[in-house]
Formats: C-alpha cells, sequence, structure tokens
C-alpha cells in the first residue's frame, strides 16, 4: 500500500494487516473513516443521548486499535466490528447502574419488516409480537439474550456469521437464539398482557 488512493481501496482486512504490522494511524484513519457511521449508529441504540452515543463510539475505537490483534480473520472486518461494538455496548450497559434505557436499541421497523418465511417454527409466534410490546420485552432480557437476538433479526447475520462473531460453535449460536427468543417469548407473554 504506498498511495493515498491505493489505500483508501485497499479490503478492511489488508488494513488491519498493515495498521497490526506498522501501528500507522493514517491507516487507522482510514478504517474508521469507513465505519464510524455503523459504530455510532449501535452505540446510539444503547446510549441515552447523542453525546454518550459518541463517546461510546469514542471508546469503540479507542479500544479496537488495541485489540486489532486480535482479529483472526475468519469472519469478515465488518462483521467482527459489528460484534465487538455490541460487546462493547453491553458491557457499557450492564456496568451501568441504570436499569433500563432510554433510548430505544432497536430500529423496531426492521423488526416490523422482517419477513415471514424464516423455516424455524417458532419464528412465527416470534414474529407476531407487538412491536411496542417488544420493545419493553427487549429491555426485560439480559443484555447476552437481546445481543444474539438483535444480530440474527435486526442485522440480519446468518448463523455462520454470529458463529464468527461469537466464536462458538454452529449449535452453540442455535441453542443460544433458541433460549434467547423462549425468554423473549415467556417475558412478552407473562408480563405484557
Amino acid at each position: 500500500m504506498e498511495t493515498i488512493a491505493e489505500i483508501k481501496k485497499a479490503p478492511d482486512e489488508d488494513l488491519v494487516k498493515a495498521i497490526v504490522k506498522t501501528n500507522d494511524t493514517m491507516l487507522f484513519e482510514v478504517l474508521y473513516d469507513r465505519h464510524a457511521e455503523m459504530v455510532f449508529n449501535k452505540c446510539y441504540g444503547f446510549a441515552k443521548g447523542e453525546d454518550e452515543a459518541k463517546d461510546l463510539t469514542q471508546d469503540v475505537f479507542l479500544k479496537l486499535f488495541v485489540k486489532l490483534p486480535s482479529f483472526k480473520g475468519t469472519s469478515k472486518f465488518s462483521t467482527w466490528l459489528y460484534a465487538f461494538t455490541y460487546n462493547h455496548c453491553v458491557n457499557y450497559v450492564t456496568r451501568s447502574k441504570a436499569k433500563k434505557f432510554e433510548k430505544q436499541s432497536v430500529d423496531y421497523k426492521d423488526i416490523e419488516n422482517l419477513s415471514d418465511d424464516y423455516d424455524d417454527e417458532d419464528d412465527q409466534s416470534f414474529l407476531q409480537m407487538k412491536v411496542e410490546k417488544l420493545k419493553i420485552a427487549l429491555e426485560l432480557i439480559s443484555p447476552d439474550e437481546k445481543m444474539i437476538l438483535l444480530l440474527k433479526y435486526q442485522d440480519g447475520l446468518s448463523i455462520k456469521d454470529i458463529v464468527g462473531v461469537l466464536d462458538i460453535g454452529e449449535s452453540a449460536v442455535k441453542m443460544r437464539i433458541k433460549r434467547a427468543k423462549d425468554k423473549l417469548l415467556t417475558v412478552y407473554s407473562n408480563n405484557l398482557k
């Protein structure tokens, strides 16, 4: 990578390798420019406002610079960064003393627009929940359960992508999704009549 134009066209994975090798902050700036909006949007869902989301975004990128060598390349960098951001936000929320978020964590229109063609029979009852009650139910389950459901249903990650992101086996991913759906359905059914 020699010219600015070449650097800007380089795939994320090549940029990451170069950043890890050289610790070049200019290369990291290119990576930042590509992904800052996505990271901010995810942080905003967990934050109480724009300023807090900006702080979370800055924290994610500061931590990311240090953690780049841990990127294994088993998934796309954007998928890995997405999970990295979610994990940071989940940890932030878990550490926080506040029990509820003031801002919604999901663009609930995405959930409303989910297609009905999932092959898992449990999905039919899961997808029929009313959006407003779903927002409340999502706040009542654990951040980890919420995260895996958002990865699958809001962001449309495949089981294979989630395996790469969470670094666990396919059966473990399927089990966690099923447990999280069951928990959400129970909370939704029992607490939100």
